[in-house]
C-alpha cells in the first residue's frame, strides 16, 4: 500500500505554516496570515507546496488544521453576545471567580473581565446535590419565558452552566431542549464541554465554548467548502489541546478545545524527535511570530494538564488568567515571539510584548506599515538575519527601517546605538524564556539543565543557542523542517480524546462495579471521537486524579486498563502513595482517619502508532568548508564578528561547523554562538554541542 498523502497547516499569529508529505518527502513554506481571511493564507501555502510535489488537491488523503483563531477571539473578545443560564444565587460565579489572589498586596490588581457581562447572564430555580440528587425541581415556566427574552434579544450563542452537572446532566439537557425549541443558535453545556466539579472553572469554560462557537463554526465551514471547491475530496480534521485528531465536526461543536492545537502540534513534534534519538528527558522550545513556548518531555511523551489560563493579565502570574478546563499539553508560553514589540517602560528597562506586530503590519523591518522595533528587527540589526534571504526572498527586510525604529522607540531613550539596543532587546527576550523554563521545571520538581533542548518554530533556532547558555545546557536539536515545526507535528499526532468526569469517592467506599460503569463509559465517548477518523486499533490510558480528603487540588494516579474488583482500593492506595511521594517528597502516613479519595476520573483514547526507527546522535569530526561569511554580533564578546554563514543543504552526514556560525535555510536560521559547535546528523538535524562538554 502506498503511503497517503498528508498536509498540516498551522495558522499562527504572524505567519501560516503549511507541510506536505508526499511520497516519503516532505514539502513546506510559510506565508503571512490573513486575518481577515484566515483561509485564504491556508490556500495560498498550499498552491506553493502542492506546486513543489507536482501534485493536485484532488491527490491530498488527509488534511490536518490547528489554529489560534480561538485563542484570538478570547484574547481579543470578538465572539458572539452570549447569554448563560445558570442555577438562582450563581449569577456572579464567573466574575467573583475563587477567593485566590495571585498577587496579594497589589490593591490595584486587574483580574480579566468576564466574558459574559451580567446583563445576560440568567438564573433559573432549580437544584442538584454534590451527589447528583435533585433538590429541586427545574423551573421549566421560568425557562421558557427566558427562552423567549433570548431569542428576542438576538443573542449569537447560549452557553448553559448548573451547579453540580458534571454528577446529574438531566437539568443542563432539559434547559437545552426548552431553548432550542425557541431559539436557533449554538446551545453549549457544561456537563458536556467540561464535566468537571470547581463551578468556575466550569462555567468559564462553557462560556468560552459559546463564545467562539459561531465564529469557529463558520471558519470551518468557509475551509471546507472551499477546499472542496477548489478539487479536494479529503477529510479534514482538527488537532486539539490535548495533541489528538478530531473531525471538524466535534471541533465545531467544542471549539475551546482547540485553544492550544498548535502549540500541541509543536510539543508533538518534539516528543517524535526525541522518541527518534532516544532523549527521555527533552525540553522543547517553540518560538514562532507572537509566542515563545516551553514544554517539558519524559520518556517520549509531552506532559498534560486537566486546565490551563488564557489572557493572563499578568505575565507568569498563574490566576491572573481567563481559566479554561480542557485537557491540554501542559506548557509555559510568554509573549516574546517574533514579532513581539519592544519598548521601554517607565524605569527605564527594555520590556518586549506581550503585544505583537503579527503579520499586519508586521515589524518594522518588514515594510509593511509597522512603526514600532519587533525581536525580528533586533535579530536582524544584529547580523542573525540576511535582508535579501528572508522567508526564502519571499519577504525583503529593510535594515534601515529596522535600525530606525530600534532607535526612535529604545536607544534615544536609552542613549544606547541602535546595534546596543538590539543587543539588549534580544537579551531581554532570552532572559525571559530562560527565566520561565526555569520556573516550569521547578514547579514540576525538574532540573532544567539535564535536558536535552529540541528548538523549532521560525524563530527559535535563531535564539536556541544562546538559551542554552543561560540554562547550561550542552546540547540543542534543531530538526529537520524545524520552521514548521507545528504543522509537522500535525502529521505525527494520533486521533485521539480524552473524557473526563468527576465523580467523588473515597477509596473506604470502593465499589468495582459502580467504578468499571463509569470508565466504560467514559471509554465509549473516547473512543466514539477517535472513530470518526480511523479505524486502527486503540488503546486507552486510565488515570485517576486522586487527593486526601480536605486538601484542595488532585495529582494523576495512572491505572491499569482492566476491569477492577473491590480488592483494588488497596493497589489504589498504593499508587497514591508512590506519586505524592514523587511529587512531594513523601506521603502523609501515621495520621488517624486520614483519608484519600478520587475527584476525577480520565479516558484517554488514540490509535496505535509505528514508532519510529532509532538513530544514535553523532559528534563528527570533519569541518565543513565556510564560503560565506558576514558580520553577525557576538553576545560573549560585545562586538561584530566575521561570521561564517553556510547553507544548510551544503552540510552532509557528520560535517562539524565551528561556532560562531549560521546556518541558513528556506525556513529559519541557526545561530550557532560561540560556546557551540554544531554537527550534522544522519536524519538531517542539526546538533549543537557545547564545547569541551562530555560527549
Amino acid at each position: 500500500m502506498k503511503a497517503p498523502i498528508r498536509l498540516g497547516a498551522d495558522i499562527g499569529g504572524t505567519f501560516t505554516d503549511i507541510a506536505l508529505e508526499c511520497r516519503g518527502q516532505m514539502f513546506s513554506t510559510k506565508v503571512l496570515t490573513n486575518y481577515a481571511a484566515p483561509e485564504q493564507a491556508i490556500l495560498d501555502g498550499i498552491d506553493v507546496v502542492l506546486a513543489e510535489a507536482k501534485i493536485t488537491l484532488a491527490d491530498l488523503d488527509i488534511v490536518i488544521h490547528g489554529t489560534t483563531l480561538a485563542t484570538n477571539a478570547l484574547i481579543e473578545r470578538r465572539g458572539a453576545r452570549t447569554a448563560f443560564v445558570t442555577t438562582e444565587g450563581f449569577r456572579d460565579v464567573i466574575e467573583m471567580r475563587t477567593e485566590n489572589r495571585f498577587a496579594q498586596y497589589d490593591l490595584n490588581m486587574v483580574l480579566p473581565k468576564p466574558l459574559i457581562p451580567r446583563e445576560d447572564r440568567f438564573a433559573v430555580r432549580g437544584r442538584i446535590g454534590a451527589q447528583g440528587q435533585e433538590l429541586a425541581p427545574l423551573d421549566e415556566t421560568a425557562l421558557e419565558l427566558l427562552a423567549d427574552r433570548i431569542a428576542a434579544a438576538g443573542f449569537g450563542a447560549v452557553a448553559i452552566g448548573f451547579i453540580h452537572s458534571y454528577m446529574n446532566p438531566a437539568h443542563e439537557r432539559r434547559a437545552r431542549e426548552i431553548i432550542a425549541a425557541k431559539v436557533a443558535v449554538p446551545i453549549s453545556i457544561s456537563c458536556e464541554v467540561s464535566p468537571q466539579m470547581r463551578e468556575f472553572e466550569r462555567f468559564n469554560t462553557v462560556c468560552a465554548n459559546a463564545y467562539v462557537r459561531p465564529q469557529m463554526a463558520d471558519y470551518l465551514m468557509r475551509l471546507q467548502a472551499r477546499l472542496a471547491a477548489l478539487g479536494a475530496t479529503c477529510p479534514v480534521f482538527m488537532i486539539h489541546s490535548g495533541g489528538g485528531l478530531i473531525s471538524v465536526e466535534t471541533a465545531s461543536e467544542f471549539p475551546v478545545r482547540l485553544v492550544e492545537s498548535g502549540p500541541a502540534g509543536g510539543a508533538i513534534f518534539a516528543a517524535d524527535v526525541a522518541q527518534k534519538f532516544g532523549l527521555n528527558r527533552v525540553v522543547s522550545y517553540d518560538m514562532g511570530g507572537t509566542t515563545a513556548k516551553i514544554c517539558l518531555i519524559e520518556n517520549y511523551a509531552p506532559k498534560t494538564a486537566r486546565s490551563f489560563e488564557v489572557a493572563r493579565t499578568y505575565r507568569f502570574a498563574k490566576g491572573s488568567g481567563m481559566p479554561i478546563s480542557i485537557p491540554v499539553i501542559e506548557m509555559i508560553e510568554i509573549g516574546a515571539g517574533g514579532g513581539s514589540l519592544a519598548w521601554v517602560d517607565a524605569m527605564g528597562r527594555i520590556q518586549t510584548g506581550p503585544e505583537s506586530a503579527g503579520s499586519e503590519p508586521g515589524p518594522a523591518c518588514y515594510q509593511r506599515g509597522g512603526l514600532h522595533p519587533a525581536i525580528t528587527d533586533a535579530d536582524l540589526v544584529l547580523g542573525k538575519l540576511d535582508a535579501d534571504n528572508f522567508a526564502g526572498g519571499a519577504i525583503k527586510l529593510s535594515t534601515e527601517a529596522a535600525n530606525a525604529a530600534i532607535s526612535r522607540d529604545v536607544g534615544d531613550k536609552l542613549g544606547l546605538d541602535a546595534a546596543a539596543a538590539a543587543f539588549g532587546i534580544c537579551e531581554v527576550v532570552d532572559e525571559n524564556m530562560a527565566n520561565a523554563a526555569r520556573v516550569h521545571a521547578v514547579e514540576n520538581g525538574k532540573n532544567i539543565s539535564d535536558n536535552v533542548m529540541i528548538a523549532f518554530g521560525g524563530a527559535a533556532p535563531l535564539h536556541a543557542a544562546r538559551l542554552c547558555e543561560k540554562l547550561v545546557i550542552d546540547q540543542c536539536l534543531i530538526p529537520v523542517g524545524a520552521g514548521v515545526g507545528s504543522a509537522i507535528g500535525f502529521l505525527k499526532a494520533p486521533f485521539g480524546y480524552e473524557a473526563l468526569a468527576s465523580n467523588i469517592l473515597r477509596l473506604a467506599a470502593f465499589k468495582a462495579d459502580a467504578v468499571n460503569a463509569l470508565i466504560a463509559g467514559l471509554k465509549a465517548t473516547a473512543e466514539g471521537f477517535v472513530r470518526a477518523g480511523t479505524n486502527a486499533s486503540i488503546q486507552c490510558e486510565i488515570t485517576a486524579f486522586m487527593r486526601y480528603v480536605g486538601q484542595g487540588w488532585e495529582i494523576p494516579v495512572t491505572l491499569p486498563d482492566r476491569n477492577f474488583t473491590d480488592a483494588d482500593a488497596e493497589m489504589l492506595r498504593s499508587n497514591f502513595c508512590e506519586n505524592y511521594a514523587r511529587f512531594f517528597g513523601r506521603a502523609i502516613e501515621g495520621l488517624d482517619g486520614l483519608e484519600i479519595e478520587i475527584v476525577t476520573w480520565s479516558v484517554k483514547a488514540q490509535d496505535q502508532r509505528v514508532k519510529p526507527e532509532q538513530i544514535a546522535l553523532i559528534s563528527g569530526e570533519a569541518e565543513a568548508a565556510r564560503k560565506l561569511s558576514r558580520p553577525v554580533f557576538d553576545p560573549s564578546r560585545g562586538e561584530f564578528m566575521n561570521t561564517a554563514i553556510i547553507d544548510r543543504s551544503d552540510l552532509h552526514l557528520g560535517m562539524r561547523v565551528t561556532g560562531p556560525a549560521i546556518i541558513v535555510e528556506r525556513e529559519t536560521s541557526t545561530v550557532v554562538t560561540a560556546p557551540f559547535d554544531v554537527v550534522m546528523q544522519s536524519d538531517g538535524s542539526l546538533l549543537l554541542i557545547r564545547k569541551g562538554a562530555a560527549k
